[in-house]
């Protein structure tokens, strides 16, 4: 998915993003911007329920590749994470996580702002996969 292509529209995903939230003053850095590990973390999970779901099972984080900030969010932006299948393997789900932020206001249309693939493999109890 090209960004230049994709950075103007919201992905299309059955039941809308799988993580909304609010950017609190708590979460930004001392310019305002909301940290890039918060960013991550929503991703992540966001990202790590999907996975879930796909794989019926816990499953843990192996990697991250991709990450791509492609603007800063402030504080009191609505944040939401889409997710997509990229890609499964026997124990590995590989899913692409898009973030769009949309500013406080009405009428104010949402944007990209980060995007990454993370991997994730489903494990059992005893955390083997």
């Amino acid at each position: 998915m090209d960004t230049a292509e994709t950075a103007d529209r919201l992905p299309e995903v059955e039941g809308g993003p799988h993580l909304r939230t609010v950017a609190m003053p708590r979460d930004a850095n001392a310019s305002g911007d909301i940290f890039g590990g918060w960013t991550l973390s929503q991703m992540d999970l966001a990202g790590g329920t999907f996975a879930a779901e796909h794989a019926g099972s816990r499953v843990v984080t192996v990697a991250i590749e991709a990450m791509r900030f492609l603007r800063p969010i402030a504080v009191g932006d609505e944040v939401s994470c889409y997710c997509c299948l990229q890609t499964t393997g026997e124990t590995s789900i590989t899913v692409k996580v898009e973030t769009w932020a949309r500013g406080r206001g009405r009428g104010k249309a949402p944007e990209k702002v980060t995007e990454g693939v993370f991997t994730f493999v489903a494990v059992e109890k005893d955390g083997e996969p």
